[in-house]
């Protein structure tokens, strides 16, 4: 099996897609507020890095999800992230919203996905999971075969295990939130006084702040 957890969060680290601050929290989709965000789409602007994750989340796409023959990102994270896997791999690609467009065709999926394709939906992170399985109920809600799911990076609590438990969806990531720390501590990245404040977060985030 792959071992891609301190590469990720090495490439992570260098292209500053990890952003700290612990005195004035992100506030994420889930309501929760956090020291850390985990921005992976500035990684799509280092070809080097790119490629890299592009190969490593195609290989172990092919070692975890035997006959997968469609990609569908999640939007918008996973948009370019899963146009460049279904590339590699050389497989039909769509892309769909966790709710469906408020204008126009008001459409949830875009692109063609046939009746009786095989899929692995992609999204760039997973945190609760709340946002991408939305995604994995309404593709399933319309008749399709969802494989599971893959990301590049989770920061792997324990609510977003129970919710792909729960929603019986197997899920696999490149990287996580453990190892990355580790790798923050080493280079420096990550202060003495960061690492208690990011410690109170990890241990109860859905209160913290």
């Amino acid at each position: 099996m792959l071992n891609t957890d301190s590469k990720i969060a090495k490439i992570l680290l260098e292209t500053s897609a990890i952003k700290l601050s612990p005195d004035n929290p992100f506030k994420w989709s889930s309501g929760w507020n956090s020291p850390i965000y985990c921005d992976n789409r500035t990684v799509l602007s280092f070809a080097d890095h790119r490629a890299e994750i592009k190969k490593m989340l195609s290989a172990k796409l092919r070692e975890e999800f035997t006959g997968v023959d469609t990609i569908v990102g999640v939007a918008t994270a996973g948009i370019a992230m899963g146009a460049l896997i279904a590339d590699e791999l050389g497989l039909s690609y769509a892309y769909c919203r966790p709710e469906p467009k408020a204008h126009g065709l008001k459409r949830q999926l875009e692109g063609r996905v046939e009746k009786g394709a095989k899929i692995v939906v992609l999204e760039d992170l997973i945190s609760t999971g709340g946002s991408s399985l939305k995604v994995v109920d309404y593709m399933r809600t319309e008749g399709f075969d969802i494989l599971g799911m893959a990301a590049i990076f989770t920061y792997g609590f324990d609510v977003a295990e129970e919710n792909f438990k729960n929603a019986n969806c197997k899920c696999i990531t490149l990287g996580n939130y453990s190892t990355m720390i580790k790798e923050a501590v080493a280079s420096g990245y990550v202060k003495a006084e960061d690492l208690t404040k990011l410690a109170e977060w990890r241990q109860n985030p859905a209160e913290w702040g």
